[in-house]
């Protein structure tokens, strides 16, 4: 597999002009806005929640200005870099602050706003009558600012400040409603093994340093080329463990469903603009060290393909709307990253399907958000049924996400996902065969769940409302947002797939690939993808839609059973991790008060029964003082005497 690149690796251009010179207004502009909401207090309660989304839509419009003086531009000039000032300086070592804008941070940067912006609107609305809802604001202003900053990053370590500033935005997040202990606990548990992936990335930043003396793009591909396989490797898999952690992909994706304890923007914002998808954005951005370096480009399709399995079986099992959804992010996640192991081939598709899915994704969380208003915040889909006849645009809106997700003809979701199918059928040996079917079949098991979790929520034989439940449409402010996602969830991935521009965009960052052809045809790939789809479709049809569901869950088969419990994988973290750390740091302990404070102790002890022992031979008496020193003299000069005779 060769690497084509329109530009030479870390070969940027100057910015030229006033849209370009304010590149940094992007992450400025939310940023600011999340400032004046923390520093303001209360006194900007009434206004807040506007000055927030006019901030964030302030950025879209920068960003789309960006896009177009880029479109403007010749493939060769379409790499922007802005420098800003120089951050570190120490000896020999400069490295300065600077932004990277090109083909794939501008995709990124309109996805994020755009997306973001709307769930900003949204959220005026449903949270209305939350007393914080001018805090909640400022960290969806917050969170935006931190992932703009690592998109457009010029190198991984200022890109390490966006990315710590989103896992800081993401805790607040899932946890803005602490007085509930267990959204806490799910907050700090997000936290903790976001912890985990970033200790990968911040090696992996030390190996660069370590392999190139640099940390930034342009010097480390450009010297990728040069470096031995083994150093490539070592800084890719330890860039994975990163990706992993903030895209919640095995192992290290236990955090996601408990996350569904924030308010739901904040679920549609971090599955479908934020957060998740940076692991997707990391390994795509190094695609040049991952070149030089198979075995771990290897691993990385192999997590993908192991994920994507995983959150489509969690997802068939999940009663809960919002958990359900979270498994398909797991899962479309894992496509995409499967997509960015196959280097050239499918990197381009990755960030196709990422932003495809970030307009469906956020759509359909959005729909769960207004089940949930009209529901009484109720989760539970054996409570709902026939939805459809009295929330129609949230019908309408969340149906168009769940046809583009399980890859329904001529939707987003069938011109994006099905590239990364047929992308997983390219190769040799037996890759090709284990990835490509591996992912043909996961399209089956998405129809599945996605239409279990509609049939559930809008058909279905009866109404199985609890007795508080007084289901209505939502107000127009989340419904305007949904039905714009929903346009998108229909026709993006026709207008950037259908003559593959998105592609050949991305061609000068990803790099473009042969004339390599997929073990199977294109429309044998197709024709059985569409049949899995179909047969998915329709055992979810008649489980549940024809047939009547049970409000109580039954206990089902085994492996229902572990999808239930998202297949173990706490009480496997807590037998591998944390039962083996609490042993040992009770073994730590011990050792600390028994061994190192004792013997401090015991030596304390032993000095001071020694002192107080011959304290007992101080009387205070001058006579007794004087009778020690007479005896003294005497056997001083007795043993002189006896030495002279």
């Amino acid at each position: 597999m060769t690497l084509i690149s329109a530009a030479e690796p870390g070969v940027y251009q100057a910015a030229e002009g006033t849209v370009q010179s304010g590149a940094w207004l992007l992450v400025a502009l939310p940023a600011l806005g999340a400032a004046i909401l923390l520093v303001g207090g209360r006194k900007t309660d009434k206004w807040g929640h506007w000055l927030g989304v006019v901030m964030s839509w302030a950025a879209f419009v920068w960003g789309a200005l960006l896009f177009f003086s880029l479109l403007g531009a010749d493939a060769e000039e379409r790499a922007i870099h802005l420098h800003l000032f120089t951050w570190i300086q120490a000896g020999t070592f400069q490295l300065d602050a600077g932004l990277l804008v090109d083909q794939l941070s501008i995709a990124f940067v309109l996805l994020v706003t755009f997306v973001g912006s709307l769930i900003h609107v949204y959220s005026v609305a449903y949270m209305e009558h939350d007393p914080d809802r001018r805090r909640f604001f400022a960290y969806l202003n917050l969170f935006v600012a931190s992932m703009l900053l690592l998109v457009l990053a010029d190198s991984y370590l200022l890109m390490f400040v966006g990315w710590e500033g989103v896992g800081l935005a993401s805790y607040l997040l899932i946890g803005f409603w602490n007085h509930n202990p267990a959204y806490a606990t799910a907050a700090k548990k997000a936290f903790i093994v976001n912890r985990v992936g970033d200790v990968g990335l911040s090696l992996a930043i030390m190996a660069m340093f370590a392999a190139f003396g640099s940390v930034s793009f342009t010097d480390v591909f450009a010297n990728a080329d040069s470096a031995s396989e083994n150093k490539l490797t070592v800084i890719g898999l330890l860039l994975l463990v990163g990706a992993c952690g903030k895209s919640a992909q095995f192992p290290l994706q236990s955090w996601l469903g408990d996350a569904m304890a924030g308010p739901t923007p904040v679920s549609a914002l971090i599955h479908a603009a934020t957060m998740v998808t940076a692991g997707v954005y990391l390994v795509v951005r190094s695609g040049p060290v991952y070149i030089g370096a198979p075995d771990a480009q290897l691993v990385v399709v192999i997590v993908g393909a192991i994920t994507l399995v995983y959150g489509a079986i969690v997802g068939c099992a999940k009663d809960d709307i919002k958990k359900a959804l979270a498994a398909s992010t797991m899962s479309q996640i894992g496509y995409m990253m499967l997509a960015a192991g196959l280097g050239p081939v499918g990197a381009a598709f990755a960030i196709f399907h990422l932003l495809t899915h970030g307009f469906f994704k956020a759509g359909m969380f959005l729909g769960a958000g207004s089940v949930m208003h009209g529901m009484n915040d109720s989760v539970n889909m054996r409570t709902f049924g026939r939805l459809s006849g009295v929330m129609k645009i949230t019908w309408v809106t969340f149906g168009l996400g769940w046809l583009a997700i399980i890859g329904f003809p001529l939707l987003s979701g069938f011109w994006s996902k099905d590239k990364i199918i047929e992308a997983a059928f390219i190769g040799e040996g037996w890759r090709p065969w284990v990835f490509g079917l591996t992912a043909m079949l996961a399209a089956g098991i998405t129809a599945f769940y996605m239409s279990r979790l509609f049939f559930m929520t809008f058909q279905g034989k009866e109404k199985r409302w609890n007795d508080d439940a007084h289901p209505h449409e939502s107000p127009a402010l989340m419904t305007v947002p949904m039905m714009i996602l929903a346009i998108g969830s229909a026709f993006l991935g026709l207008a950037l797939g259908v003559t593959n521009g998105l592609v050949h965009w991305l061609e000068p960052v990803t790099g473009a690939h042969g004339e390599e052809e997929p073990v199977l045809s294109v429309p044998v790939i197709t024709g059985a993808t569409l049949v899995l789809v179909a047969v998915g479709v329709a055992l979810a049809w008649r489980m549940y839609w024809q047939a009547s569901v049970p409000v109580t869950a039954p206990r089902g088969s085994l492996l229902t059973r572990a999808a239930r419990h998202d297949l173990f994988q706490d009480d496997i973290n807590e037998g591998l991790f944390m039962r083996p750390g609490q042993y040992l740091t009770r073994a730590l302990v011990f050792v600390d008060n028994r061994g190192v404070d004792g013997a401090v102790r015991g030596l304390a002890a032993l000095i001071g029964g020694l002192g107080g022992r011959l304290r007992l031979l101080q009387t205070g008496l001058v006579r007794s003082y004087a009778a020690s020193m007479l005896a003294g003299v005497v056997i001083l000069l007795g043993g002189m005497l006896a030495v002279r005779l």
